[in-house]
Parts: C-alpha cells; structure tokens; sequence
C-alpha cells in the first residue's frame, strides 16, 4: 500500500505540471478519483442547479462511488499517466 500511496502522490504533482490543460470532462474524472482515493465515497446533498461547478463535481465523484482508495488511486495514476 505504501509504494501505491507514494506513487498516487508523486501522480498528484505531476498533475499540476501536464503539458496541456484536460478537457473539462477529464478534469471531472481527475476531480473525482482524487477525492475517492482520500475521502471515500461522496456524501451530502448535491448541490443545487445555481452552483453548476459544484453539481458537475459531486456528479463526478458519485459516480465513482463504491471503489476501494486503492482502486481510485491506481486509475488516478494511470490517468495522469495517460496525459503526460
């Protein structure tokens, strides 16, 4: 778990450093595994139709609901991987 850990992190500075700025939709999916990687799966309302970004965000992460951090980290890394 600790070489994941430290490669989601290392995936996670990379990421602020990608060649080029993601499409929104993959900016969302970035969002989302990130958030489920360290804070599980999403709770709360969802937010309402005046705050759009906040919406699209909590969609995003709801959707990958029910994966393990670990399986969230491994596709965040994979992903960044992918854009670099």
């Amino acid at each position: 778990m600790s070489d994941l850990k430290s490669r989601f992190e290392q995936a996670v500075q990379r990421s602020k450093q990608l060649p080029e700025k993601p499409d929104n939709a993959t900016l969302l999916r970035i969002y989302a595994l990130y958030k489920q990687a360290t804070a599980g799966d999403v709770e709360g309302k969802r937010p309402g139709f005046s705050d759009l970004v906040g919406r699209a965000k909590y969609d995003a992460w709801a959707g990958v609901k029910g994966h393990s951090a670990e399986a969230a980290m491994q596709d965040y890394i994979e992903l960044i991987e992918s854009l670099e």
